[in-house]
């Protein structure tokens, strides 16, 4: 009891010291918004850069899924523990340093399985991150700003992504006419050397950062055999909350991935056309999704429904069916207006999963919980979603119908969200 009465006068002192709290959230936002851009930047040079090593669409997708889900996989649960035990703020200038690395590996490697290397190193630290963010967010806000204060996060990963699409077009078409950084770098390598060279910079500021007192100890942290067993006795829930936001990530993982090729062939856009406004669709998605996604988590926790925390996932699961039927769309207008509707929905799902995290799963295996969800969500989400559009798009037509193929892959998907966060919302009753 005396311990329960300590983490509620912490919460309370957290409630009291916004001023304190928000420069760490605004760093972990630009954190998160880093490795989104390491993550994303290698999307709008793809063809170029397929064209020059004579790399087929199968190839690329493993580039951009396979080599970013395996490392995930294997290394996401142990990130979670050290996440539970350790010091994050080290941990998460670490992974910083990964994906800053990979990223630049990726500007001098020549063959594939150089390239597939380098993108795995960029994986690991990108994707593991939002473990270390979430779980340090959680205890520098009390149980009822969470929504909010994730919301921040989200915004950082959603700009993140605009900028690798805004800069990382408009740069393919800058370094296409001038002089490259490096002597013999042509402009794809160029634009990624520039990334890592902001991500490097970015990644310093970390060692400012400084590690919050846990909320919500109710225990030590137990053996990872137990807190496996916590999550598995808690599955009910779990289950479909975990199909809900891992089908929610391969529509929106294949939607970022494909988007500029399917632009580049059916479209007839180069990338420093399109680059500017898919930015802005990104951060435009990203800021409603974060704003609607927070409050409706705090909202629908507030309320007197068992499980209401899960009301706006549900909601926005739904609304993605048609949003992701945007490659069809007989003009960039309407690709645009779709892809928005998609992403947005992304976004307020992936926020509100978060905090019902963080709200129904005690923070001693917290940390084991979203790195679960995150090696779901890369092995299948990453590792599955890019080349089965491909695959689709082959037994439809070739890679003619890709577009075709990325359609009716977002709304399959799409529907199985909307359907795992009814059967989530039903549990959590």
């Amino acid at each position: 009891m005396a311990q329960l009465d300590a983490t509620a006068g912490l919460s309370a002192a957290v409630a009291r010291r916004p001023n304190r709290v928000l420069p760490a959230l605004i760093l972990l936002a630009t954190t998160i918004g880093s490795a989104s851009a390491m993550r994303t930047v290698f999307s709008p040079v793809q063809e170029v850069a397929a064209a020059e090593l004579h790399f087929s669409d199968f190839q690329m997708s493993l580039l951009q899924g396979l080599a970013i889900s395996i490392p995930i996989g294997l290394l996401a649960i142990p990130v979670g523990r050290m996440t539970d035990r350790g010091n994050r703020s080290l941990l998460l200038f670490c992974l910083a340093m990964l994906w800053t690395v990979g990223t630049a590996l990726t500007v001098f490697a020549t063959e594939f399985w150089h390239i597939f290397a380098a993108r795995m190193l960029a994986g690991i630290g990108a994707f593991s991150s939002l473990t270390v963010a979430i779980s340090l967010t959680a205890d520098l806000s009390s149980p009822a700003t969470r929504g909010r204060s994730l919301m921040v996060l989200s915004l950082g990963n959603m700009i993140g992504g605009a900028a690798a699409f805004a800069f990382g077009g408009s740069l393919l078409g800058f370094y296409a006419q001038t002089t490259p950084l490096v002597e013999g770098l042509t402009p794809w390598r160029n634009v990624l050397l520039v990334f890592a060279g902001a991500s490097l910079i970015l990644s310093l500021l970390l060692l400012l950062l400084r590690e919050p007192p846990r909320q919500e100890i109710s225990e030590t942290s137990p053996a990872l055999s137990v807190a496996l067993r916590e999550l598995w006795e808690r599955r009910g829930l779990l289950a479909p909350l975990f199909l809900g936001q891992v089908t929610v990530v391969m529509a929106d993982a294949a939607a970022s991935i494909w988007a500029a090729p399917v632009l580049e062939r059916h479209y007839n856009l180069e990338p420093d056309q399109f680059g500017g406004w898919m930015g802005l669709v990104i951060l435009g998605s990203g800021v409603i999704g974060a704003l609607v996604g927070g409050f409706a988590a705090d909202f629908g926790h507030k309320s007197k429904i068992k499980g209401g925390i899960l009301i706006g996932a549900v909601v926005a699961a739904a609304l993605s069916i048609p949003g992701a039927l945007f490659p069809l769309m007989p003009t960039a207008t309407g690709f645009a207006w779709l892809l928005l509707l998609l992403l947005t929905c992304g976004a307020i799902t992936g926020l509100v999963t978060a905090a019902a995290i963080a709200v129904l799963v005690p923070n001693e295996i917290r940390g084991v919980c979203l790195g679960a969800f995150i090696v779901i969500g890369a092995i299948i989400g990453f590792g599955v979603a890019p080349t089965l559009v491909t695959i689709i798009a082959d037994a439809v037509g070739g890679e003619d119908a890709l577009r075709t193929g990325l359609a009716i892959c977002g709304a399959a998907t799409s529907t199985a969200a909307a359907i795992g966060f009814t059967a989530a919302l039903i549990r959590a009753r």
